[in-house]
């Protein structure tokens, strides 16, 4: 017999999507499996909404809100599958995803983890695609070359501890990898099988935008040893992102707008300057 899938469903205040999130994991081809549903605290309509799901083969396991790290971790604990499929509450995965997942798992014990390439929606329109490249620790030192919602051995989350529940402003799948590539690969399947609900609201940009630099402080702590043992790349990253916002800034620079808006404001630059030495 074929061995058993847990598919782990974060839910935060996700009443609009979760069922289609639910949908997608109950119409995996693996036959083996559950579904798990951790209630991170969401209101009282959401969490009525789980409340009335009827399925045999799902279980909504609540607790107070304390982020993505510790549903992810709360969930897993819950599972009783060797194999662990992650999906956030506004995502889908195409039916086979599982499927074609575990064939890689079964197949290469090197291989902890397994992803696919994606695609970015809003309501039924396909905005954009994506093509993450997985790979060893070489991949994710200074980006994260995976989609979170993946597939994982349970005893690869075990080994290394789980998520970071510390990390509750972004980032934690990236750092989870760092963990995961020192022992094993991430495995992609050139294949488009994940549906991202894009957001202007989502928990990446909210990172991106005002977190990114105390993030990735806590990640290059943390894990200090391993990045003094790549100290040269380590350099070298830095110098090229150096030199990549310095062209960005002399792209605007060039950009006629910047320069229309710079000559417009001369004026009154200069009489600012007047007015600051006769103080």
């Amino acid at each position: 017999m074929s061995h058993k899938l847990s598919i782990v469903i974060p839910c935060y205040n996700d009443e609009k999507y979760v069922l289609e999130a639910l949908d997608s994991a109950l119409n995996q081809s693996y036959a083996n499996k559950e579904v798990i549903i951790v209630n991170d605290g969401s209101n009282l309509s959401t969490t009525n909404l789980l409340n009335n799901i009827n399925n045999e083969i799902v279980k909504v396991v609540h607790q107070d809100n304390q982020g993505l790290s510790s549903a992810r971790n709360t969930g897993i604990n819950n599972a009783e599958g060797v194999y662990i499929m992650l999906l956030d509450s506004d995502d889908k995965f195409d039916c086979s995803f599982a499927e074609k997942a575990i064939a890689v798992l079964d197949e290469d014990l090197n291989v902890g983890a397994v992803t696919c390439w994606g695609k970015k929606f809003i309501d039924d329109k396909i905005m954009s695609t994506f093509k993450p490249k997985g790979g060893g620790i070489s991949d994710f030192l200074f980006q994260n070359s995976s989609i979170g919602t993946s597939m994982l051995r349970k005893s690869c989350w075990t080994e290394i501890g789980g998520y970071d529940e510390k990390m509750k402003k972004g980032y934690e799948d990236w750092e989870f990898y760092i963990r995961l590539t020192q022992k094993w690969n991430v495995h992609v399947l050139n294949e488009y099988l994940f549906y991202y609900r894009q957001s202007e609201l989502s928990m990446r940009v909210e990172a991106m935008n005002n977190h990114d630099v105390s993030i990735k402080k806590y990640i290059y702590t943390k894990h200090k040893s391993l990045y003094v043992n790549n100290y040269n790349d380590f350099v070298d990253y830095f110098l090229k992102e150096v030199q990549k916002n310095k062209s960005e800034v002399k792209k605007k620079e060039n950009k006629i707008e910047f320069k229309i808006g710079f000559f417009c404001l001369k004026p009154f630059r200069f009489i600012k300057s007047i007015l600051n030495v006769r103080k």
